[in-house]
């Protein structure tokens, strides 16, 4: 099986934009709230099928 796609190392690599969540065929990103407000993409590794779509449409 593949590898998790990694959407970021660090949250600054993200600009929390959410076109990984929209491309998502599986559903499987959600748009999580940190500490300070924003909201960040995690990925739920039992629901990702490992297509990389969230990696080829990603702005960074």
């Amino acid at each position: 099986m593949k590898k998790l796609p990694i959407l970021y190392k660090s949250k600054s690599e993200c600009s929390g934009c959410s076109a990984c969540f929209n491309i998502c065929p599986a559903e499987a990103i959600a748009m999580q709230e940190d500490s300070e407000g924003f909201e960040y993409p995690v990925i739920d590794d039992n629901k990702c099928i490992r297509c990389y779509k969230c990696i080829g449409v990603c702005t960074k």
